[in-house]
């Protein structure tokens, strides 16, 4: 990890934190379309596990958690402020006093609000048009309930290796020099963290509301209580499992 390194990463911040301080509409709209495309994301993965789920379910796992790895691709490619890159993008700028903790807490604040509007109201125009609801509520009931009945530990724990991978894959994606090579390094380390069940905030907003409109009977308190947990793990994740060491590192004394 070199200082260039780290001064690119600060840099990166100080704009989004002038946009969502002098721009604010701009960077919620930005917000919302990382959502949207992890709700895309949501659905390829999830609609591919449910149609093997009956006869082949460990292959549908497989491929489903290959295929959620689009999200980052599209986030990356196209553009997008998703609350849990900005765990790391904003830590790292504020460890090298290039932000200030009020402009780092805004981003992270703004950025999630952001996601779950466009999570939350994309994922509610799926199910509203009835595509795939048969299969998908048999699917969600299978795994569903287990992400609200994980202990408070188990839920940071999940967030904080969620988060470690897919700041990873962020970061190792813009370190590649060609677009194969970003593509290759960012399916493989996104694709791990949803193969393991490890648990991320922003993925769960559309899979909590999908499966709440399927099913209509997950205890409301008991989401609250995982999104919290899962995104109080992230942060660890990504602004201090990972952006710590990769500052601390870029030290030359």
């Amino acid at each position: 990890m070199l200082t260039s390194d780290i001064n690119a990463i600060s840099n990166a911040a100080v704009n989004k934190a002038d946009v969502c301080n002098n721009q604010f509409g701009k960077y919620l709209v930005r917000s919302i379309m990382a959502g949207f495309y992890i709700v895309v994301a949501t659905i390829l993965s999830h609609v591919t596990a449910a149609v093997l789920f009956p006869t082949f379910p460990q292959f549908g796992k497989v491929l489903s958690s290959l295929l959620f790895s689009i999200a980052i691709v599209l986030i990356v490619f196209i553009g997008g402020e998703l609350f849990t890159g900005n765990n790391l993008t904003m830590a790292i700028g504020y460890y090298n006093s290039k932000c200030s903790f009020w402009d780092m807490c805004k981003v992270w604040l703004s950025s999630y609000v952001g996601n779950f509007l466009g999570a939350f109201f994309f994922s509610f125009i799926f199910v509203r048009s009835g595509a795939s609801r048969a299969i998908l509520t048999d699917y969600y009931s299978s795994f569903i309930y287990g992400k609200i009945e994980l202990t408070p530990a188990e839920m940071v724990l999940r967030g904080i290796l969620c988060n470690f991978m897919v700041c990873l894959a962020v970061w190792t994606g813009t370190r590649m020099k060609t677009e194969s090579g970003k593509l290759v390094v960012m399916f493989c380390v996104i694709m791990a963290f949803v193969e393991a069940g490890f648990e991320h905030c922003i993925a769960n907003m559309s899979s909590f509301t999908i499966g709440y409109m399927l099913m209509g009977d997950l205890d409301l308190a008991g989401i609250f209580r995982s999104m919290f947990f899962v995104t109080i793990g992230n942060m660890l994740g990504g602004a201090v499992l990972l952006a710590l060491p990769l500052y601390l590192m870029s030290w030359d004394k």
